[in-house]
């Protein structure tokens, strides 16, 4: 082939240069994660059930949302798994292509291959739909009835039993019987306590009766002191020191003042 001459004047032509762009780093790892990415991979054995990674692989699809390390990890502790097993096992599933992945910053989020379930489609969701709605309209309906069937037991149990009732019966019957016999006794003018006894019993009534209120009004003042400015709850200091009120062992004073004051009263008009 005859080479083309050029004379001294004349300009040469151009050759367009094709220049290879230097490679950086960060280039280079973006095209191995990719070339990883397209790359078929190997179908992986699954792993055997009670394995770290069989238990891992069935709790994500389970799941099937996406959950970071910790969060399997938390979930999976009943099986004395710690995070540092949870976290290889996630990332040997996710090399192996039996989940994905996806990384955020430094954390990388796992999610269950969508390839493996069966996703409805419009239709079978409309019924899907309509068949949880009728599901629902039946469990109100049997919550209404246990409801009411529970109601009926409470009552049925608040009742008594025929037993009960005839050793009730018995009971009453019996205490009918002696207060008759007292009423027979005081009709017939029969005196049941002498004068003198009558007073000792009268006397020593009124002073501990006395001593009771006086008791009462002590033990007030004193507790109202002591938490006046006490940030603890005075139910919880009461029962902590372990005191008592007379409620608590359902005693009232009340009838006890009253028949104090009807006593004295009784007393004054004898005078």
């Amino acid at each position: 082939f005859p080479l083309p001459v050029f004379s001294p004047t004349s300009t040469p032509p151009h050759f367009p240069l094709c220049l290879a762009q230097p490679r950086t780093a960060s280039t280079r790892r973006r095209r191995r994660a990719k070339q990883a990415e397209e790359a078929p991979r190997e179908h992986a054995m699954p792993p055997k059930s009670d394995s770290v990674e069989g238990i891992v692989l069935n709790f994500v699809n389970q799941q099937n949302r996406p959950l970071n390390s910790q969060n399997v990890a938390d979930a999976l502790q009943k099986f004395s798994l710690k995070k540092t097993a949870v976290q290889k096992g996630l990332d040997a599933l996710a090399d192996s292509g039996q989940i994905s992945f996806k990384e955020y910053g430094k954390q990388k989020i796992y999610l269950a291959r969508q390839d493996q379930f069966d996703i409805p489609n419009g239709e079978e969701l409309e019924e899907m739909k309509k068949a949880n709605s009728k599901l629902q309209e039946e469990l109100a309906e049997q919550k209404k009835i246990t409801s009411e069937v529970e109601s009926e037991i409470k009552g049925l149990q608040s009742n008594l039993t025929l037993d009960e009732i005839r050793s009730k019966e018995a009971r009453l019957q019996s205490e009918v019987q002696e207060m008759e016999e007292k009423l027979k006794k005081l009709q017939s003018g029969v005196i049941l306590v002498k004068p003198e006894d009558k007073k000792i019993i009268e006397e020593t009534f009124s002073e501990k009766t006395n001593q009771w209120r006086k008791r009462k009004r002590m033990f007030k003042e004193l507790w109202d002191n002591i938490t006046e400015n006490s940030p603890k709850d005075q139910k919880e200091f009461k029962e902590e020191l372990g005191l008592e009120y007379d409620e608590d062992v359902d005693v009232n004073f009340q009838p006890y003042s009253e028949m104090l004051a009807s006593l004295n009263k009784r007393r004054k008009v004898s005078r």
